[in-house]
């Protein structure tokens, strides 16, 4: 990593009263170096703020002191989240979707972090098998919380196997002592059939109950099989694999309910589309706040759509508000957005085209038919978008790439508009490196949410003549 590097300076904060420029490097802040954005802002939390700083091209550093109100932000954006090093993952798991990524994607795309100040700023899943005394001691004096670790098995020697790493059998003890501290920690397994299923899946769901009853969550969630694994134990899940995991959850669920008093075992929505079952509506689930997990997502979707009402942003609470933590990573900021924001008209003011077309993934498909036939939208025309780039068993929207969604969209009648769902997109590029210019017509990007859609569709909502996709 670089270093701390200004990437943005808010109008009349008071960073911009001083001699600061985009592209300076933060040296030291308060006499300190800050290892990463957590530290930073309790640096420049206090009234008086002393950065040192080194301008581009500029071999010597110079003290910019600025005055400010108690808790005010300082007004500065910064390129990244770890000033030092991302403590990169060195386990080798079989399940780990990077290794099933084809070759020449964006670079970035291949990095395997293992580093838990990414799980508690931008909720990534840790393994431990990198935590140290240090760490726990940091995370417990400053309450970082909630955090994310993979669990996979509480099998000690299944879980070094699962993850290629001996630290595996081990790392879990960082668990224990992070919730005896009363940190929040969400848990999560990957169910890999024939591997950490069946009798080692209800080994670990006994274990979750009588020795961490203190996790806020655990999800289970399937393993995901791209046309590019090399693993030859991996292979996508049969649909009573998927129901009998349900089945599992479920029960589990019910003992934590009775045991805890609380709800503490989920399985995803794609388990249960994959099992033939329909997720669990709104009503069922004791929280929607897992549902950037894939827990109760559908529900969220469509409490919102029918609701008439925004969803809740995704994430930890500390990243919406740090000061001068940066939206990068797979929380990096959406493409500029052509549908409503939270009710808001479109920019353009209504659009009257002969159909309108929502392209999603292939799991969402089905379910967005039935949720627009219900509340009247019949005339919207619903087309599954086929992964071909990824295969296997890759189905969510969010994995969508734009030559898949130009494939699709080549099908589709020219003079429809075409609304796509901005959870595809990344600072305003596919997995695969295109843009929505590359797509060969223009198309409506629309904030992935039921309200966001439901707006949009009433914006553009005129006579059409019956649409046509092959």
């Amino acid at each position: 990593m670089p270093g701390a590097r200004i990437s943005g300076i808010s109008s009349r904060s008071p960073a911009a009263r001083a001699d600061l420029e985009v592209g300076d490097e933060l040296v030291r802040v308060n006499g300190r170096e800050p290892t990463d954005v957590i530290e930073y802002q309790q640096l420049v939390d206090g009234d008086h703020v002393a950065l040192e700083i080194r301008r581009a091209g500029e071999g010597t550093t110079r003290t910019v002191a600025i005055t400010k109100g108690p808790g005010e932000p300082l007004g500065l954006s910064i390129d990244s989240a770890v000033f030092d090093r991302i403590r990169t993952c060195d386990n080798h798991c079989s399940f780990c979707f990077i290794y099933q990524l084809p070759k020449g994607m964006r670079r970035s795309l291949y990095v395997k972090d293992d580093d838990f100040r990414l799980s508690f700023l931008y909720g990534n899943y840790t393994t431990l098998t990198r935590f140290t005394e240090f760490d726990l001691e940091r995370v417990v004096e400053e309450r970082l919380s909630p955090l994310f670790v993979s669990i996979h098995t509480t099998n000690p020697a299944l879980r070094a196997e699962m993850l290629r790493n001996p630290r595996g059998a081990t790392s879990l003890r960082w668990l224990h002592e992070l919730l005896r501290s009363g940190i929040e920690v969400h848990g999560q397994v990957v169910v890999c059939p024939g591997v950490n299923d069946g009798v080692e899946l209800e080994r670990t769901l006994e274990d979750v109950v009588t020795s961490y009853p203190q996790l806020a969550s655990l999800a289970l969630v399937p393993v995901g099989v791209s046309d590019f694994s090399l693993e030859e134990t991996m292979r996508p899940h049969r649909r009573d694999e998927a129901r009998q995991v349900v089945e599992l959850a479920q029960r589990y669920d019910e003992i934590s309910r009775t045991v805890l008093g609380r709800s503490l075992v989920y399985a995803s929505d794609e388990f249960y589309l994959v099992a033939g079952l329909a997720p669990p509506r709104a009503a069922a689930l004791a929280t929607l706040d897992l549902a950037e997990n894939g827990i109760g997502m559908v529900a969220a979707f469509r409490d919102s759509f029918e609701r008439h009402r925004a969803m809740p942003r995704l994430g930890s609470g500390f990243f919406q508000s740090v000061d001068g933590a940066p939206a990068w990573g797979y929380r990096a900021a959406r493409a500029a957005l052509s549908g409503p924001a939270s009710g808001d008209p479109l920019t353009d003011g209504p659009l009257t085209h002969d159909g309108v077309v929502v392209l999603t993934g292939e799991y969402a498909a089905p379910l967005l038919r039935e949720l627009l036939d219900e509340h009247g939208f019949d005339e919207v025309a619903v087309v599954p978008v086929v992964n071909a780039y990824f295969g296997g068993n890759i189905k969510v929207a969010g994995l969508l790439t734009g030559r898949d969604l130009a494939a699709a969209l080549a099908r589709v009648d020219p003079s429809a508009t075409c609304l796509i769902p901005d959870v595809c997109l990344n600072e305003g590029r596919f997995l695969d490196g295109t843009t929505l210019e590359d797509l060969g017509r223009p198309v409506t990007c629309v904030r992935t949410t039921g309200h966001d859609l439901r707006v949009t569709l009433e914006s553009l909502r005129a006579p059409h003549d019956v649409l046509v996709v092959s």
